[in-house]
């Protein structure tokens, strides 16, 4: 059977489920083998209740002594189990009237579930669960449950059903899976193949290295990410030459805009700046497309490079699109380049999804028009969105974007041949190893010295139980003319948490805090609310802003001193350097307090360390790679971002010293086999990668 056989000829696969694994990007049966476990669960083995810790994931079993519909804020199902050495409660918070029947008295349940400690002792919150036939023996798991990433609509007892049958046909020999790694490299590292890699992981045997594979560091785990990262490396690199044969408008004199606007501007450039700026100015003068990253720390002043670039390029009668993954951040843009251009009688257009109507129609006609420079969000990549003639794309933190929207903005540029130059600028300080890794096909830039004149932030952590003493530090601080940031975090990704712990915050403040103008701004606000209370503490007219992390990047208030992080230990250093960097804009000398709730981890008190010993961005990715905290060195994984199924560029490390010449061999002998990597592991995104 060939793996592109289609996912129909599996049982249970009709045209609704072979449409929704579609979705994910399964269309044969040999897709669905590569679609991997995130994680697997213990179900071997039950825990007597009374045993139990904050923390676990463990399989229970016990009688149900209680069942109600609780109504709070919003309605839930509670169950109260019992299996004779203590009791534990199961949360329901999305649920079906007939559940309310099944957890009838006296009726025995088995559940898997996270621990955690409640208000009434433990519970587990949403646990999957299994009603027992009374009398009947229920046979435990024999082996580690895997647990997929899905969609909606496909459960996880259909994983298992689907991969069933795909692994059956792998091991019968009816499946055919080609062995794409050079055997030379195969036996140097003992490698199993790829078969036996593929059967271990969707199956592990009872005996199987739990650690291991939880770490990601089992041989068969390796053995795919070797293959992966292999897959990546040589895409990129085809991509990077492709990119060389295409053509560009070369951009080489200086102009009297260049000139009026570092005679304008109020300080002078470091030597970074101006080193760096010849490297833009050089690659801009070539007759292929530049395609430079640009990174340096927070504050270390890329705008005004980038600036720069956009105006070589204007001044030869091209356009510039500057476009940033946030409003906050596109606006801040628009106020900074609208200072600096409109002196030198250059209007920036504006345009974000926000902008309807005429506005809109008056910024298409300007765009495919007399525009010169245009800066906005993602809407620059909608259909729609015409250039007049675009010579310079500048993305600001790119790792935000998706690769199917960079491709699109940059695919506005091309006439012909002709594809416009390209500045992608970060403020995630990257190893030099991984940059040449994350971002192949990419000359890097690195403005590695702070302006004059900056203070470097000194950074303190204190524990949660020590609250009263800095919101007192917050209102001394504010009392001498100064502002504050207070930053609310949370593990959970949902931005309704987040609004609600920041609202909650604030109005604690607010009491405690009376003769301070405290604002509020987090991600579930209209952005004309954001925006507002934003202008108002830029202006000063608040001096206590209470935020999530929509203020991650992109806020520029140089009278903002001090800044307090909660929960602290939750993030990644990246984030938290990110943060740090909204402070120390200014003359004032600028803190920072990592606020966190005791007992910390050896993991958290290593990453708050590193924070209070140093500002530079440089040291903290080096310390973030070694620690492999929940923070990527490379900021979030999402569409955009070198997305891995089994790899991890940190983790990886040693493997990636052994990629480069096999792929070169790969490229140069065996193209072949190049083509059947890409599609297994990168598919069509590796049109995209690097762009």
């Amino acid at each position: 059977m060939p793996a592109d056989k289609p996912l129909t000829d599996l049982q249970g696969v009709g045209p609704r489920v072979a449409q929704r694994l579609g979705g994910l990007g399964i269309h044969a049966i040999g897709d669905l083998l590569f679609h991997l476990p995130l994680r697997y669960e213990d179900r071997t083995r039950l825990y007597p209740i009374g045993g139990l810790r904050p923390g676990e994931r463990a399989l229970v079993e016990g009688v149900v002594e209680h069942a109600a519909l609780v109504r709070a804020r919003r309605a839930m199902l509670v169950v109260v189990l019992s299996d004779g050495t203590g009791r534990i409660t199961l949360r329901f918070f999305h649920f079906r009237a007939h559940q309310r029947q099944q957890f009838s008295r006296g009726t025995r349940v088995r559940c898997f579930g996270e621990v955690r400690a409640g208000y009434q002792g433990l519970e587990m919150v949403h646990p999957s669960y299994a009603r027992l036939a009374p009398g009947r023996d229920v046979p435990l798991a024999d082996r580690l449950t895997p647990v997929y990433p899905s969609t909606e609509g496909i459960g996880q007892a259909t994983w298992i059903r689907l991969t069933d049958q795909a692994l059956a046909a792998l091991r019968d020999g009816q499946l055919d899976l080609e062995e794409l790694l050079p055997g030379a490299m195969m036996r140097n590292l003992r490698l199993p193949t790829l078969a036996e890699a593929l059967d271990y992981i969707h199956r592990p045997p009872p005996a199987a290295d739990v650690a291991a594979l939880t770490s990601r560091e089992h041989p068969a785990q390796q053995r795919l990410a070797m293959e992966e990262l292999l897959a990546h490396n040589v895409s990129m690199q085809r991509l990077h030459r492709q990119q060389r044969e295409r053509s560009a408008q070369p951009i080489s004199a200086a102009g009297q805009l260049e000139r009026a606007f570092v005679d304008a501007l109020p300080f002078e450039l470091t030597a970074a700046q101006r080193r760096v700026s010849e490297e833009i100015f050089r690659d801009l003068s070539a007759s292929r497309p530049m395609l430079r990253l640009l990174h340096g720390d927070v504050g270390s002043g890329k705008t005004v490079v980038a600036a720069l670039a956009a105006l070589r390029v204007a001044g030869s009668d091209l356009q510039v699109a500057i476009v940033a993954p946030t409003e906050l951040l596109a606006e801040q843009h628009l106020r900074v380049f609208t200072d600096w251009l409109a002196p030198l009688g250059i209007d920036p257009v504006w345009l974000t999804s926000k902008v309807t109507g005429k506005p809109r129609q008056a910024a298409l006609d300007a765009i495919g028009g007399p525009a010169q420079v245009v800066i906005g969000t993602h809407a620059l990549m909608q259909e729609g969105v015409r250039f007049r003639q675009l010579g310079l794309v500048i993305v600001d933190e790119q790792h935000r974007f998706g690769v199917h929207q960079r491709m699109s903005l940059l695919e506005k540029s091309q006439a012909g041949q002709q594809q416009a130059h390209q500045l992608i600028m970060t403020a995630t300080p990257i190893p030099r190893t991984l940059a040449m890794t994350a971002y192949a096909g990419l000359e890097v830039s690195v403005i590695d010295e702070l302006p004059q004149g900056r203070l470097p932030v000194t950074t303190a952590a204190i524990s949660n139980q020590r609250r009263p003493e800095v919101v007192q530090r917050v209102a001394a601080a504010c009392g001498e003319g100064a502002q504050a940031y207070w930053v609310c975090t949370l593990v959970e990704e949902s931005d309704a948490i987040q609004a609600q712990a920041a609202e909650a915050v604030a109005e604690e403040l607010r009491k405690q805090l009376r003769d301070i103008s405290i604002g509020l701004v987090h991600g579930r606000m209209k952005a004309a609310d954001k925006h507002e209370v934003m202008a108002r503490f830029e202006a000063g007219a608040l001096q206590l802003l209470v935020a999530t992390t929509v203020i991650e990047v992109g806020v520029d208030v140089p009278n903002a001193s001090l800044m307090i992080i909660e929960n602290a230990e939750r993030l990644g250093l990246a984030q938290l350097h990110q943060l740090r960097g909204r402070v120390g804009r200014g003359a004032r000398q600028s803190s920072c307090v990592l606020l966190y709730t005791p007992p910390l981890g050896d993991l958290a008190r290593q990453r708050l360390d590193i924070l209070r010993q140093t500002n530079d961005g440089f040291r903290i990715a080096e310390k973030d790679l070694e620690l492999r905290g929940p923070g990527e060195v490379l900021g979030t994984r999402q569409t955009g971002a070198l997305q891995f199924r089994v790899a991890d560029l940190a983790r990886d490390a040693h493997l990636l010293r052994r990629i480069p010449p096999v792929a070169e061999s790969l490229l140069k002998h065996h193209p072949q086999q190049v083509d059947k990597l890409v599609r297994r592991w990168v598919g069509d995104a590796s049109r995209y990668m690097g762009v």
